[in-house]
């Protein structure tokens, strides 16, 4: 269980710091699906399995 104050605002300052992209990569950092689906790709990433893992996880990547 983690250790910390779920009810202390202090908790939750770095989260509300955030922008709806470095939100969304907070949350999906911590999907075990994701996570799954990452490491799968290799290192380095296969780049004929990026296609369908950036569809499937709706990821878009800016140059």
């Amino acid at each position: 269980m983690p250790n910390f104050d779920w009810r202390s605002p202090a908790t939750y300052a770095r989260a509300e710091a955030l922008d709806h992209t470095g939100f969304a990569w907070e949350c999906l950092r911590r999907n075990p699906d994701y996570r799954r689906d990452w490491q799968a790709l290799g290192r380095p990433p296969d780049q004929a399995l990026m296609i369908p893992f950036r569809s499937q996880w709706g990821l878009s990547f800016r140059r």
